[in-house]
């Protein structure tokens, strides 16, 4: 049986023809060879599987190719250029950093440079992962960087350029690799699949090229799993289950529960792919760009932006025309605002269900399945004496209602019902909700339900951690939310609710500044509109004097304890 090999190694670039995604950077060297300005030391740097060491040996090829093509191709025919390919060339050197990073290591290779080559022109010294050797071992190799033999070129490749010394930069000609885009991988991937014999659709190799993160060796990698798994004849589904990757098809179907109201089809799909064993935070990020690629999708100038295969950006299109952008901006905004909560939430998975019934609210209302299609409005007795009736249910803490007019037509026949119980906080059911008739009660279809619900005090002190842990990049701005005293009041229907700070500094910026964000923040993750934010500073008598100097401290401690007091007193002591 024929020996096998794994796809990064059968298919590694030999030629800067076949280096993927990094045309600057061949382009560049190709000319310095054929100007003959060569450098005697390069440091190629950039994430992992872009063709750093790749890059390196086919430069090492090619500066001692006798024959080089008219595009300073190595020809593969030399003696050079074979005994490169049987990896017997004693012209290139590779040593790894890694696991030979201390300053003996070094001395080694400092000798090795003094040996000039027996075949070609220059000896080449590759150095991977070069940001792992020790503070002395770079020490140790600055001359010889600096000052090579005329035969010597040394070639540093790290994946964290920051850990490089600046005295090691500044002798080399620094190369920056890109990340290899999305469309280069795909085509890549396809020829070598049509070389062994593989049939894969473009949804999978887009798939897979996501999957890689800009890595071409890890998309070779992953192209090798899905072939072992699926066969040759590699079908959409399989990549999906074997890679535990969320399929399009969720966030589209999702959209259309959103845009129809039905937050019982959006719940039960979230319980399914949860099911499935996907991460609940990575489903609302899957989430966040479907609703981001359809904003793009809605607008015909940012094709380009969108890294799909041709078969889903029409179905992008198709969909993004039945959105309104007002739509996606607010969907857009909820989602990212559930994902900056979601650590800080006591109960994750509610966190997100909420979210999922916010967004199906957007589109004018949620629907309710369970309510007959032929009921009317309920009638009331006193229906001329009060302006409005309400009537609603209770759903986890947030009261959906539906208001019907005073001028309501009732029943002929139908007696007046009471006003139905609540049902327990925590319950996910919204059967209760009742749909007005569509000829005799008008409702305005804007304005969500939810936001004629005051939050209790215990609500409001939830969410307003969680609204400060929104900040946990800016540590001043969360210490001074997280430390914050709330007041909380009841006033002419809506809770007011006052943060004090410390400083009337902090006070006049933050109402300037921040006030109207943080109070649309809360609003949001309150899911009611019932609320009024406002800031004070907290009463000098409530604020503790810090002390500052050794002397303020040594009288703050004397006064809280009489027996040190007395000692200083005794010895004479200045306090």
């Amino acid at each position: 049986m024929e020996q096998y090999i794994v796809s990064a190694r059968k298919y590694r670039p030999d030629s800067f023809e076949t280096l993927i995604g990094q045309d600057n950077i061949a382009k560049t060297l190709k000319n310095s060879i054929v100007r003959g300005q060569l450098a005697h030391a390069y440091l190629f740097c950039g994430p992992r599987g872009v063709g750093k060491t790749s890059a390196a040996r086919i430069f090492a090829k090619t500066i001692n190719c006798e024959h080089p093509g008219p595009d300073m191709e190595p020809c593969g025919q030399c003696e050079s250029c074979i005994s490169f390919k049987e990896g017997r060339s004693y012209c290139i050197h590779e040593l790894d950093a890694a696991s030979n990073n201390s300053v003996d290591d070094i001395k080694m290779l400092i000798d090795q440079v003094n040996i000039p080559p027996q075949i070609g022109k220059y000896s080449v010294f590759i150095v991977d992962e070069v940001h792992m050797l020790s503070q002395a071992a770079f020490n140790a190799f600055l001359k010889t960087l600096e000052e090579p033999p005329a035969h010597a070129i040394f070639i540093l490749a790290t994946t964290e350029k920051h850990k490089i010394l600046p005295t090691i930069l500044s002798r080399c000609q620094t190369y920056d690799f890109n990340r290899i885009s999305v469309p280069d991988i795909v085509r890549n991937l396809k020829d070598i699949a049509a070389k062994e014999g593989v049939s894969i659709d473009d949804e999978s190799l887009h798939i897979i090229a996501i999957k890689a993160d800009g890595a071409m060796r890890d998309a070779l990698t992953i192209f090798d799993q899905t072939v072992a798994f699926c066969g040759t004849n590699v079908q959409y589904a399989d990549v999906l289950r074997n890679l535990n990757v969320l399929d399009y098809d969720h966030c589209f179907h999702l959209v259309e529960d959103f845009l129809a109201g039905n937050h019982e089809a959006a719940l039960l799909r979230f319980d399914d792919i949860l099911s499935k064993g996907f991460n609940a935070l990575h489903f609302v990020g899957s989430l966040s760009s479907h609703l981001r690629d359809l904003i793009v999708a809605k607008s015909g100038g940012l094709r380009a932006l969108l890294e799909l295969p041709d078969s889903l950006i029409e179905r992008y299109k198709e969909q993004a025309g039945r959105c309104s952008l007002r739509f996606l901006y607010e969907a857009l905004g909820i989602t990212t605002a559930c994902e900056a909560g979601y650590k800080a939430s006591i109960n994750p998975r509610l966190h997100i269900e909420f979210t999922l019934m916010r967004l199906c609210a957007l589109s004018g209302g949620l629907r309710d399945s369970a309510a007959a299609p032929t009921q009317a409005a309920p009638a009331a007795s006193a229906a001329s004496a009060s302006p409005a009736k309400e009537e609603g249910a209770v759903v986890g803490s947030v009261s959906f209602t539906t208001t019907v007019p005073s001028d309501a037509k009732p029943a002929a026949e139908a007696p007046a019902k009471p006003r139905r119980a609540a049902k327990a906080p925590g319950a996910l059911s919204l059967s209760a909700l009742k749909k007005a008739n569509a000829e005799e009660t008008p409702v305005a279809a804007a304005t969500s339900a939810a936001e004629d619900r005051i939050p209790t005090d215990e609500e409001v002190s939830e969410k307003w951690k969680a609204l400060a842990g929104n900040y946990s990049d800016r540590p001043r701005l969360y210490n001074t939310l997280a430390a914050a005293k709330l007041e909380t009041a009841e006033e002419d229907g809506v809770k007011k609710i006052v943060f004090f700070v410390t400083n009337v500094a902090q006070k006049d910026w933050i109402r300037e500044k921040l006030l109207k964000e943080l109070d649309n923040k809360l609003r949001g993750l309150l899911g009611t509109g019932k609320i009024l934010l406002d800031i004070d500073v907290t009463p000098d008598e409530e604020v503790k004097q810090q002390s500052y100097t050794p002397r303020e401290q040594a009288q703050e401690l004397m006064q809280a304890n009489p027996e040190i007091r007395n000692l200083v007193s005794d010895m004479g002591l200045d306090a």
